[in-house]
């Protein structure tokens, strides 16, 4: 039987290295490369893949409200993450969202091909040291949280943009930095302040001092 895959990344050199990884597996078949969320919401309409690659740091959507969004929509659809980051937070956040497995991008043919088997039996995947991660994280939560919080100094800019309830757009251009690196930011900051949104990083910020008000 043949498994129809979906890739959704923005960068072209990912999804097409993902497409040589599995294009002669001969149970594997490659039905769409998207380069957004947009794109790939137009076109699920049209051909549902049995899994989805997913990127979670889109340049429209936040990939883990695309997961959420994509799966109230379409119920059998088994989503595995890609994603540079290995922070817990982001990992536990899709997996929340419905998502079934996550990868980081540096996995290897067989793991990503282990990683689709395991999804479509209707299994969690998740890479051995993000297991690991996820584990000691929970172990070590509470010690953890008594930790100062250090954040970069574009980090602390960003923060202050959100705090000024500047959009994404704005904040870019103030920084003189690309929409997607100011949502790489937003995610580092919730992810190391505990935070899943941007009221949340607010909050999370003003109780450890990180903000002037």
């Amino acid at each position: 039987m043949i498994t129809k895959i979906a890739i959704t990344d923005d960068h072209e050199m990912i999804r097409n290295g993902i497409d040589s990884l599995l294009e002669n597996h001969p149970d594997i078949l490659i039905i769409g490369k998207y380069s957004n969320a947009l794109e790939t919401i137009s076109a699920l309409k049209q051909s549902q893949p049995d899994v989805l690659l997913l990127d979670i740091n889109l340049p429209d959507i936040n990939g883990i409200d695309l997961c959420k969004a994509l799966l109230k929509e379409y119920k059998d659809l088994k989503i595995i993450a890609l994603s540079n980051f290995d922070e817990t937070s982001f990992v536990k956040r899709i997996l929340k969202h419905g998502a079934s497995g996550y990868l980081l991008k540096n996995t290897s043919t067989e793991e990503l091909i282990s990683a689709i088997e395991t999804v479509l039996k209707g299994e969690q995947y998740l890479q051995k040291d993000i297991q690991e991660k996820l584990m000691n994280r929970s172990i070590g939560q509470q010690k953890k949280n008594t930790l100062h919080i250090k954040l970069t100094r574009r980090e602390k800019e960003v923060l202050q943009c959100i705090y000024e309830e500047l959009t994404t757009q704005q904040t870019a251009d103030q920084l003189f930095i690309s929409p997607k690196t100011v949502e790489t930011h937003r995610m580092n900051l919730m992810s190391k302040l505990g935070a899943k949104n941007s009221v949340g990083i607010i909050k999370a910020a003003l109780s450890r001092a990180l903000l002037d008000a």
